[in-house]
């Protein structure tokens, strides 16, 4: 993906996040050289910021997704006394925008819907070698009521509404209608070594540097 590109889907996506009402922190304003300075260490260290993914595949409009971390812990620190064990995004899936089949290692996620059209998820179970299950039905949480689905079952999520995805619900998911404001809740996320794909893809654009960046992505940290 050329850097021009993702300056071009950063604006969009900033303002697509206005229109909903919401504004970032305040280092996602920060310039590159502000983002490589000392005081934003612990930003770099955790991954906070702007994430735009076409999963290596250069077809962003078909597959893709648009994340800014606003918080996340240190998986070093899980299990210690006052560690920060969670962690927390805002996502644009645009309309029919696939973002690919995958499950996490570790990591259990709220995914919901908080504006926009209806967010559709594809969802299946592990079997016992962690691959998907083609015929087990998938047990899941939406908004506190236990919910089944057959295997590839869809969940559709109006605005307003959740679900509650563990380390063994493989899912795929795409807004329907329109374009999609997603809010994940989670427990700590690292996204270099807790996503499963299905597919040979990996998690990160390669980008071409035709200009020079507006903002850093974290996978230019």
């Amino acid at each position: 993906m050329d850097r021009s590109r993702v300056n071009d889907i950063l604006a969009n996506g900033a303002d697509f996040f206005a229109r909903h009402g919401w504004t970032p922190p305040p280092f996602a304003s920060w310039t590159p050289d502000e983002m490589r300075s000392e005081k934003a260490a612990m930003i770099r260290d955790r991954r906070l910021g702007w994430d735009i993914t076409d999963y290596g595949q250069g077809r962003f409009d078909e597959m893709g997704l648009f994340l800014f971390t606003l918080r996340n812990g240190d998986l070093s620190e899980m299990g210690q006394q006052g560690a920060m064990l969670y962690a927390e995004k805002l996502m644009i899936s645009r309309r029919d925008q696939l973002s690919p089949m995958h499950r996490h290692v570790l990591k259990t996620e709220d995914i919901i819907n908080r504006g926009g059209a209806t967010l559709v998820l594809e969802l299946f179970t592990c079997n016992t070698e962690g691959q998907i299950d083609r015929k087990a039905d998938v047990h899941v949480i939406s908004d506190g009521v236990a919910t089944t689905l057959p295997a590839g079952g869809h969940l559709k999520l109006p605005v307003g509404a959740s679900v509650t995805l563990t380390p063994t619900t493989w899912h795929a998911f795409w807004g329907e209608g329109g374009d999609c404001l997603i809010h994940e809740v989670s427990t700590v996320n690292d996204d270099l070594t807790d996503n499963i794909f299905e597919m040979p893809i990996g998690r990160f654009s390669d980008i071409t540097e035709d200009v020079a960046p507006t903002h850093l992505l974290v996978s230019d940290y």
